[in-house]
């Protein structure tokens, strides 16, 4: 019997046909740093600090916990816009709901008394939330590759960017024993956890699962740098979201960057695209045996993601340890995705959301 999409193991190079360069990810924090591309700078004025912080050895929760108990403050009251790995140099801002200290007056505090460097402190007028950022910069150092691996990696560089790198969710998504999908089927059928937060935890692994199961299949049918007819398609400037019935019209766009495709993150609201682009989606649903009424009860809003990126300001340089990639990636998406194409292997490292 074959595997049900919520089952299924690592997700395909795009890269297949080109060597990997091996080498150790993470072998330090400071070989994995993550900075916040923030989707607006703090204006000045407002009743929430906020304040821009370099740490190592915690993660996003605990050190927002920390924050909220130095100033006194209920957890939840401390905003973020994603999270960042304990392993890993991560540069992220955190909103605090105080009128009092002066901004200069909390930073010291808080670099004094939490051990981070505190790069900035301004007031605005709103919290912090999930999602407020465009994307993440990373800096990653890659130990312990052979020689000519930088050779090796820039063929694999520039493969990725003739061919667009698949947007698959990393394995950090399906949690340390990767069997959170299929605890978030379970769930799914009304046998999962009560408390709510695990619950949505593994249902969102399961959506995640789905959505991976859907974009191999589309690699593996070679659909993944061509429109399928009726895709639904998404602006890279304005991120508009339209749906492409003639896809060879909109093809030129797609090659030229100026949009790309999305895929299914099932649930009850989710906008579904067009024949034949929907018949690849229902397929998957028919194959894991759920149906829109599962769907509603469930709780799912359902949404659509970006299926293939391009990725901005990738570079790669040798250093006396290894080889240093840089790039940039929208929110929510993985660098694990990227590294592995370069490792050809299955990299643990730190991931942001």
């Amino acid at each position: 019997m074959s595997p049900l999409p919520s089952e299924m193991g690592p997700p395909p190079f795009i890269t297949p046909e080109l060597p990997g360069v091996g080498g150790e990810l993470k072998a330090e924090p400071a070989h994995f740093v993550v900075e916040e591309i923030p989707l607006y700078l703090p204006e000045g004025v407002g009743p929430h600090l906020h304040l821009r912080i370099s740490r190592e050895g915690m993660t996003t929760r605990a050190l927002a916990d920390r924050l909220a108990w130095l100033f006194d403050l209920p957890p939840r009251d401390v905003g973020f816009a994603g999270l960042k790995d304990k392993q890993a140099r991560a540069v992220q801002s955190f909103s605090l709901p105080l009128e009092s200290p002066a901004p200069q007056e909390a930073a010291r505090k808080v670099a004094q008394e939490l051990e981070v460097e505190v790069l900035d402190a301004a007031r605005h007028q709103n919290k912090l939330r999930t999602g407020h950022l465009l994307g993440n910069r990373f800096t990653i150092l890659l130990t312990g590759v052979g020689e000519g691996a930088l050779a090796t990696a820039q063929a694999v560089a520039a493969a990725v960017a003739e061919r667009g790198l698949p947007n698959f969710y990393g394995s950090q998504r399906f949690g340390r024993e990767g069997d959170n999908a299929l605890q978030g089927r379970r769930a799914l059928g009304g046998r999962g956890p009560r408390d709510k937060w695990l619950r949505k935890l593994l249902l969102n692994a399961w959506q995640s699962a789905l959505f991976n199961a859907w974009l191999a299949r589309r690699i593996e049918r070679g659909d993944f740098a061509r429109l399928v007819g009726g895709d639904l398609a998404k602006k890279t400037d304005t991120g508009g979201m339209f749906t492409t019935d003639d896809a060879a019209l909109e093809q030129p766009r797609l090659d030229a960057g100026q949009i790309t495709y999305t895929g299914p993150m099932f649930g009850k609201k989710m906008r579904w695209p067009n024949e034949p682009a929907a018949a690849y989606e229902r397929e998957i649903l028919e194959e894991e045996e759920v149906d829109q009424a599962t769907l509603k009860k469930s709780g799912l809003m359902g949404s659509r993601r970006v299926a293939r990126l391009s990725v901005e300001g990738l570079s790669i340089a040798e250093s006396p340890e290894g080889l240093v990639f840089g790039f940039s990636l929208p929110k929510g998406s993985y660098a694990t995705v990227l590294m592995r194409e370069f490792m050809k292997s299955e990299a643990e490292l730190p991931e942001s959301d």
